[in-house]
């Protein structure tokens, strides 16, 4: 079944007096409001604009996916210059189209200049940037991927891993990294390249394969494979058999 509703454009210029009320859901859009109701999904068309307690969605085209009600949304999917904010779920995002699967509280942004922000970290990338708030994985393809905190910055074509909550702060507690060309990933006083970089926190070691580079403390190595011990702050490099390892030591003095 099919219902078609028109929605009449209202230009709000004090917006403080016609305020939503808590527990409501405000949705106005240009060109009207297409409801599926035996499919439980809705179509709404050109420069979307929802306010919801949970988030605030603009788009210019979204589908929304509902249960019993239109604003019991399980399943958001927007289309262009998408921009959303949700301070409950610790996601703001910008990019040309979105997926958000309420429930599971997972997110998916794609198009050139996609960004996906939380508290603690902030990804971007010319492809695809997904996140699941509460299992913790997380993942980014595309050109101009980059995952970036405090501690850590991370620019390939592929990164995904696992995010654990501690405290009130998102740590990466699994991560792999992979680039064709090379992956670089920077961790404190540590540059690191190779095709393949990965990171397991519980034994708290860092695996580089092919074209090693580690740059710290003024030493650049060089070789085919190697591991960095974030704990006991050692590392180890080795080559195949064609080729030696590398070291070239810088004196500041």
């Amino acid at each position: 079944m099919r219902l078609i509703f028109c929605i009449t454009i209202i230009i709000l210029f004090s917006f403080n007096i016609i305020a939503k009320e808590i527990g409501e859901t405000e949705i106005t859009t240009e060109d009207g409001i297409e409801v599926f109701q035996d499919e439980k999904y809705y179509l709404l068309k050109k420069n979307v604009k929802i306010l919801s307690d949970n988030f605030n969605l603009n788009a210019k085209d979204v589908k929304i996916d509902f249960d019993k009600s239109l604003y019991d949304i399980t399943e958001l999917n927007a289309k262009g210059e998408v921009n959303f904010v949700s301070s409950k779920f610790g996601l703001n995002s910008i990019s040309e189209s979105l997926k958000f699967e309420v429930n599971i509280e997972k997110l998916r942004v794609s198009g050139k200049n996609s960004e996906l922000i939380t508290k603690d970290i902030k990804m971007y990338s010319d492809g695809l940037i997904e996140i699941n708030n509460l299992s913790g994985d997380f993942k980014l393809e595309g050109p101009n991927s980059k995952l970036i905190n405090e501690t850590i910055f991370i620019n390939a074509e592929k990164i995904d891993g696992i995010f654990s909550n501690i405290g009130d702060q998102k740590k990466i507690s699994f991560l792999n990294v992979i680039d064709k060309k090379i992956s670089y990933v920077k961790n404190n006083n540590t540059e690191m390249y190779a095709k393949k970089i990965s990171f397991d926190n519980e034994t708290s070691i860092i695996e580089l394969i092919d074209d090693v580079v580690i740059i710290r403390n003024g030493e650049k190595i060089i070789g085919d494979y190697g591991t960095l011990d974030t704990k006991n702050n050692s590392y180890k490099i080795k080559s195949n058999n064609n080729t030696k390892v590398k070291v070239v030591i810088q004196n500041n003095e």
